[in-house]
């Protein structure tokens, strides 16, 4: 979901430098529904605690970021909401290379 996120973000940013309005909305929506539908409703609120709130406010910032994006046609906001899904997407690559207790198999 990163990763599909990140893509639509590098499509909107093309978009947007050569003016095509319609297709950068589309991107954006595409990464908006990606954090908000994908990652944000597949928290389990339940078991994942503070982690899980903590990931729920940062995926809505994303969310305002790209929908400030789209309204300003801000490369800045692209590049911020992109920044922020790599650094999730590689502490979230590291959880799985480095399971908890620090021990590698």
């Amino acid at each position: 979901l990163y990763m599909g996120a990140r893509a639509a973000i590098g499509q909107a940013r093309l978009h947007l430098q050569e003016g095509r309005i319609t297709e950068r909305g589309a991107a954006i929506s595409k990464a908006i529904k990606i954090v908000d539908e994908g990652l944000k409703t597949g928290l389990n609120m339940e078991a994942g605690g503070e982690i899980a709130a903590n990931l729920a406010r940062l995926y809505d910032y994303i969310v305002r970021t790209l929908l400030m994006a789209n309204l300003k046609a801000d490369a800045e906001s692209l590049e911020t909401a992109d920044r922020l899904l790599a650094d999730l997407a590689e502490a979230w690559q590291t959880s799985i290379d480095r399971p908890a207790g620090g021990v590698q198999p």
